[in-house]
């Protein structure tokens, strides 16, 4: 016997704004179930070898409390052109109303030219749970305890 369930899809709105002269720079999934939407350079500049650059979008959030935005690397300019976000991934808080600029690390030994309208990252959204950190004493043991940076052996 199947039982099919009902699924109740739920839509948050986010608000955003796009400069002027900037709208056809608005972000977009490329495919409708992508869970990313591609953030694009509003400005031509030149990512050089080994150095890091700031590059505004032109874009404007307004998200609901509750809710961050992470600004993620791509991973064909990672890939091709050892391209990445600095900071990856960056969170855009709720309260933050200014424009979206990405932090770009060029790992390669070649300058990297942006063009305007290139997708430069991808921006996720997500509702963050409701959290109470609790002081105490001593926490329960586990079976890692305090084990990390390797020393499973591998990495």
């Amino acid at each position: 016997m199947c039982f099919k369930k009902d699924i109740i899809q739920m839509t948050t709105t986010i608000k955003f704004r796009m400069n002027p002269g900037d709208e056809e720079l608005s972000p977009k999934k490329a495919h409708h179930d992508d869970a990313a939407y591609d953030v694009r350079a509003s400005v031509d500049a030149v990512l050089h070898a080994g150095k890091v650059g700031l590059v505004p979008t032109g874009m404007y959030l307004e998200l609901p409390e509750g809710f961050e935005a992470q600004i993620r690397p791509r991973s064909g300019l990672a890939l091709k052109h050892g391209i990445s976000v600095l900071n990856s991934p960056g969170t855009i808080d709720a309260g933050y109303r200014g424009e979206v600029r990405v932090i770009l690390l060029n790992t390669s030994g070649a300058d990297f030219p942006v063009k305007r309208g290139d997708r430069i990252a991808q921006m996720v959204i997500q509702k963050l749970p409701e959290i109470e950190l609790v002081r105490v004493e001593e926490l329960s043991e586990s079976k890692r305890g305090a084990g990390g940076f390797g020393s499973t052996g591998v990495g």
